[in-house]
């Protein structure tokens, strides 16, 4: 029980962390911008990647062509004469400021990932320091493993990357250490 309560105050703070992170000190921004000409760009959208909702990178180039040195070269020759996009196509749209599924959701996940973190926390026989460095340790993890490659492979922005890593390293030590003083605090009572 004393881990179950220690991921729900866990995921408390990462989601009130989050909305603080995102609203407030915009570390969800950076290197995000505008389109100079959005109406422009969403008419080509919708003509050249059609119906189908996905992740489309451009320019594309098909895996199973990978073994056909000319489609390699004219790929190549293309790409570094164009312009790079990775898109997250929604072709009937969304109203990205109704977050009405996406709160509760992202909330959930929080309290997931609280879990895990706290059931990890609860295994070791460690004072409060050490469970607050495992959770540096998993927001430093998460980060290399997750978004440190979507930087590397598909050019995510670097100040984006680096802001994420500062939210999850601020985000995971303040919900580490809420949830390393609760199971600190059960283990003395039952002690």
């Amino acid at each position: 029980m004393r881990i179950l309560v220690a991921a729900i105050f866990g995921g408390i703070v990462m989601f009130i962390w989050g909305g603080l992170a995102h609203m407030v000190l915009g570390l969800g921004n950076p290197g995000i911008y505008q389109p100079m000409h959005e109406d422009v760009v969403l008419t080509s959208l919708h003509e050249g990647l059609g119906s189908k909702p996905g992740v489309y990178i451009l320019p594309s180039f098909d895996p199973k062509q990978w073994s056909d040195q000319a489609a390699r070269t004219e790929y190549a020759q293309k790409a570094q004469a164009s312009p790079y996009a990775w898109i997250v196509y929604l072709p009937q749209g969304e109203d990205m400021t109704d977050m009405h599924r996406q709160l509760p959701r992202q909330w959930a996940t929080d309290t997931l990932a609280s879990l895990m973190l706290a059931w990890v926390m609860g295994l070791a026989a460690f004072g409060f320091i050490k469970r607050l460095g495992l959770a540096a340790a998993a927001a430093v993890f998460a980060w290399l493993s997750a978004l440190v490659p979507y930087g590397t492979w598909y050019r995510f922005p670097e100040p984006l990357v680096w802001a994420a890593l500062v939210e999850q390293l601020i985000g995971w030590l303040l919900a580490g250490a809420v949830m390393a003083w609760w199971i600190g605090r059960q283990e003395r009572k039952t002690a």
